[in-house]
């Protein structure tokens, strides 16, 4: 998906997205721990932690640190692989997908709000 918007415009949406995670009732996720989560709702899976860190290009521990606030949060689960104990699987939890789904509407609504009709006009056509 490309939307067609200035740099300008481009950083007001992600200042916006960012303003109402801060604001709100949401957790303080660092672009790291946001990446782990959208890679395990949004890619297929099962997710390791070997995986994962071997997918975002970023170490193990820092994978493990990411999942432990996330784990805290409960938007995301480990399990021990049945088949593999050495290995953890990430699972997806309620709250991990209740909290993606309010973190797209807020960036619907900063599309909405900041970028010009003609640029969401080009993307739908």
């Amino acid at each position: 998906m490309y939307l067609n918007c200035t740099v300008s415009e481009a950083l007001a949406l992600w200042h916006h997205v960012t303003l109402e995670l801060v604001r709100g009732n949401k957790p303080d996720l660092s672009p790291r721990q946001m990446a782990v989560l959208l890679t395990t709702y949004m890619g297929p899976g099962p997710h390791t932690v070997r995986g994962m860190a071997q997918h975002l290009r970023i170490s193990k521990p820092a994978v493990t640190r990411a999942l432990d606030y996330l784990c805290e949060l409960d938007l995301v689960r480990r399990k021990t692989d049945a088949d593999d104990r050495r290995s953890v699987l990430i699972h997806r939890t309620v709250n991990g997908s209740v909290f993606l789904s309010e973190f797209a509407d807020d960036i619907q609504a900063a599309i909405n709000t900041f970028l010009p009709l003609e640029a969401v006009e080009h993307e739908a056509a």
